[in-house]
């Protein structure tokens, strides 16, 4: 028995391997402190957790739910919109519900792009964009995302052939692994791109909230012309810690709604409706919970920054998301050799940069989501391995 053909295109999930580095050491005895996976360590809310059991009790909410999301989580998260961002969006027409962000970002190719069509993907870049590309035929053209240029794309360096055939951009601000926020200028330039080339623009935005030092990130869809080109993804897993929940959104422009939404419906089903009314009273609740978070992360953030740094690490104090993407700080080595020694040497877990694309060689992604007590014991452990530059 043999699989399709296309399965040898897609590459070893890199947390799979990640994981599988782990357990070979923990089988050793080595209890391993995991700076890998980006996955949120306190608990969701209270509140929302008790809107869960209240509606799991009602019989109403134990039946097929629709693909498109109850009509009322459609409405909380057009309220969410113009709460946080001021963006005025159509609950019928121009929000759809998602399985995860994961999912819907996944499933958009198959509804936008035909055999041979090119997609503009940054790189370095969360793996799970890619998947979805090739079993849909495309070709990924890699932007890349470099320091000197704030970790933005030129995309005026994107040869006239590829924009010809390229169908849609993915872009993802505040960025996965490269913590960069993406500013309405660049937006901007990105929504006169799309008009010039006809390509519509698909924005990840998990992080938007987790955002230090006072700053912002608007969404996409805050630009002038946006929705007319393009559509947002939104997920509750990083905003109120509910990842292993699985909802999100897609939002936007309300043709390419529509065509992901038959996708969708085809293969797919909605989410479980006390999930839903869960996320309702998430998304129409007080943001008290997600600001308390961005202090901790930020807290975490500067606790090892600070203890690197002493030790030669050199780190950039990047502005958002939980995670740090810093320079490999040992001359000569790869990333994916110096992730694998700081864990050999140290049993701390941290990702290699090249794992996230080519452009992201030189570098490694570390994940704020320990206490701030495992922080400065990661420091005390790399120091004592030698790990000192």
């Amino acid at each position: 028995m043999q699989p399709a053909d296309r399965l040898s295109k897609l590459p070893v999930y890199l947390f799979d391997a990640l994981d599988a580095q782990k357990a070979a050491e923990e089988a050793k005895g080595v209890h391993v402190i995991d700076l890998g996976v980006g996955d949120p360590d306190r608990p969701t809310p209270k509140y929302i957790i008790d809107m869960l059991k209240q509606a799991v009790d009602n019989p109403k909410n134990h039946h097929y739910p629709s693909f498109k999301g109850l009509p009322e989580y459609r409405r909380a998260v057009a309220y969410w919109y113009k709460t946080n961002f001021n963006v005025e969006l159509d609950p019928d027409r121009e929000i759809m519900s998602c399985i995860g962000s994961k999912g819907g970002v996944s499933a958009l190719p198959f509804a936008l792009i035909n055999l041979g069509d090119v997609v503009l993907v940054p790189d370095p870049c969360y793996t799970a964009y890619i998947p979805g590309i090739v079993m849909a035929g495309g070709e990924v053209h890699f932007m890349p995302l470099l320091e000197e240029n704030e970790f933005l794309p030129d995309l005026a360096a994107i040869p006239a052939d590829i924009c010809e055939r390229a169908k849609l951009m993915l872009l993802n601000y505040p960025g996965n692994p490269t913590a960069a926020l993406g500013p309405l200028s660049f937006f901007e330039k990105v929504v006169s791109f799309a008009n010039q080339h006809n390509i519509v623009i698909c924005h990840d935005a998990p992080y938007s909230e987790a955002v230090f030092d006072g700053q912002r990130q608007p969404s996409f869809l805050e630009t002038p012309g946006a929705k007319e080109v393009g559509i947002e993804f939104h997920s509750l897993s990083k905003v109120f810690n509910m990842s292993g929940w699985r909802i999100a959104h897609a939002c936007g422009n309300a043709d390419v709604i529509s065509y992901l939404s038959k996708v969708k419906s085809n293969v797919d089903m909605g989410i479980f409706q006390p999930i839903q009314h869960a996320g309702i009273a998430a998304l129409t609740g007080t943001m008290d919970f997600t600001r308390e978070m961005c202090r901790i992360y930020q807290r975490r953030r500067d606790v090892l920054i600070e203890g690197l740094n002493k030790l030669g690490w050199n780190v950039r104090k990047n502005p958002a998301t939980f995670f740090i993407w810093t320079r490999v700080p040992e001359p000569g080595i790869s990333s994916t050799d110096f992730a694998a020694k700081v864990l050999k040497q140290a049993g701390v877990l941290i990702t290699p940069g090249r794992g996230f694309g080519e452009y992201g060689e030189g570098y490694i992604r570390i994940a704020l989501t320990v206490e701030e007590d495992v922080c400065r014991a990661v420091v005390e452990r790399i120091q004592k391995a030698g790990l000192v530059y």
